[in-house]
């Protein structure tokens, strides 16, 4: 009998901390948003609860609409593995202060296909750019044990409609001129106008 309840109570106190967590109500929910596109439109869902600080800084973008007008500008890859990458392009009228970075390894998320992250120089440097990632990347994740820099880049959000808007962008002309250094053929002859990101029921 005492061997008994001694199994009980371990069971119990292995299952305590998941009954003081959260409840599902309590989590927030993902916020979808809606780009609008000269080439169609891709809808993401932004995940919140997951990446808070990205999240939120993302979506400061959005309800400011700072997004507006701005554009995909670079194209990495073939038909359906590598990332198109859009946004501010460090507008100083358009971008807000950097934030802190989030690495997969904090968010538990991964640049599977269709996730949206962060474009960064250094960890912390991230601010009205982000990219699309199709295929799987997970060479872009947060690698601790790896040497030099190796926060990889903050997922937030993925794609819930409009790949195939992104499989456009990806195969779309690049210039062979445009672009500094590694970005250097990677630019888009005709970048993908973003009309519009509003947020959306």
């Amino acid at each position: 009998m005492i061997r008994q309840f001694a199994l009980f109570l371990a069971a119990f106190l292995t299952l305590a901390p998941a009954v003081a967590q959260p409840s599902p109500s309590s989590v927030p929910a993902d916020v979808r948003v809606a780009l609008e596109t000269s080439a169609g439109r891709i809808l993401v869902a932004v995940h919140i609860a997951k990446a808070p600080v990205t999240a939120a800084n993302f979506l400061r973008y959005v309800d400011q609409k700072r997004l507006d007008g701005t554009q995909f500008y670079r194209s990495v890859g073939t038909v359906d593995y590598g990332f198109v990458q859009g946004g501010a392009q460090n507008d100083p009228k358009r971008i807000l202060p950097p934030i802190r970075h989030e690495p997969t390894t904090q968010t538990g998320l991964t640049h599977d296909d269709g996730a949206l992250s962060m474009a960064r120089y250094a960890p912390g440097s991230a601010t009205g750019d982000f990219f699309i990632v199709l295929g799987r990347m997970p060479g872009m994740d947060a690698h601790p044990e790896a040497t030099g820099d190796n926060q990889g880049f903050a997922v937030f959000a993925h794609v819930v409609e409009g790949m195939d808007v992104v499989k456009a962008i990806l195969v779309a002309p690049k210039s062979a001129t445009a672009g500094e250094g590694v970005m250097k053929g990677q630019m888009l002859e005709q970048p993908v106008k973003i009309l519009s990101a509003r947020r959306i029921p």
